[in-house]
């Protein structure tokens, strides 16, 4: 895969997907986007590929929010369809797959920077990143899943003051709020990220999608979490790797899940 605003790399089942426009702080604009929607979709599609590590280059930002030059000048009707557009293609699409994704911020995650790490199933930090929502400074708001995401991480509260304060806060903050699982010395970021994938991917990946399925029913008002989970539930008792789990764990071996 080639990109000019995106790297992807993959070794023993884990993909790297890197922001990589260091000069803007690996701020989002259009065709990053559409880099972001195009190696998602072929990297959801790669049967090699158990795990997703999103990251940016650098070490002075993951990403620091949205190139505010290209929608400076959008009328109403460009602003919705901005937003809209990037929920579709970019940040549901990464919240709603199958395959794990974890973010790892490695310095200023802001407005739509801050928006792409949570859509990911689960954020760490480095010790010098920082993280907030700044749009209402610019006299917007956030508009690719922060209002409801942040919300649904650290609280109403919380959210709310982030939000209104435009402010930032450290990466140590970010673990006490929840909105990171751990934190630890940029140099050692994406070792520890690697960790982390290396120990999903021993378990079944079929299980695993079942399981963000029915933890995304939860944020959804049309359908029922406890439901989900006992529909899937049920239907991991029909698949190959439930086979494979339970006779190795029977026989006092370590299962190789055929993740079918």
């Amino acid at each position: 895969m080639n990109y000019e605003n995106i790297t992807c790399d993959k070794e023993q089942g884990v993909a790297q997907l890197t922001i990589n426009r260091p000069k803007k702080l690996n701020a989002l604009n259009r065709e990053t986007l559409k880099e972001i929607n195009d190696a998602i979709k072929i990297l959801e599609s790669d049967d090699e590929v158990k795990v997703i590590i999103l990251t940016g280059s650098g070490e002075k930002a993951f990403v620091a929010g949205a190139d505010i030059a290209e929608f400076a000048d959008f009328s109403v009707e460009k602003g919705t369809e901005l937003a809209q557009k990037g929920h579709q293609e970019v940040f549901d699409k990464i919240a709603l797959l199958k395959k794990p994704v974890i973010a790892a911020i490695n310095g200023f995650a802001l407005g739509g920077g801050l928006e792409l790490a949570m859509a990911a199933h689960f954020r760490i930090a480095s010790d010098n990143a920082k993280m907030g929502l700044p749009e209402t400074s610019l006299g917007v708001i956030p508009g690719y899943g922060g209002t409801q995401r942040l919300t649904q991480l650290v609280g109403r509260g919380r959210a709310l003051e982030m939000i209104m304060t435009a402010g930032m806060i450290n990466a140590n903050q970010a673990l006490q709020y929840g909105l990171v699982n751990h934190v630890v010395p940029q140099d050692e970021l994406l070792v520890f990220a690697n960790d982390l994938a290396q120990k999903i991917t021993k378990n079944s990946l079929v299980a695993i999608s079942y399981a963000i399925e029915a933890v995304n029913a939860f944020d959804d008002k049309k359908e029922n979490g406890y439901k989900k989970e006992i529909e899937n539930f049920g239907k991991s008792f029909g698949t190959n790797d439930f086979k494979e789990g339970t006779q190795a764990f029977l026989n006092k071996r370590k299962p190789s899940f055929p993740n079918s």
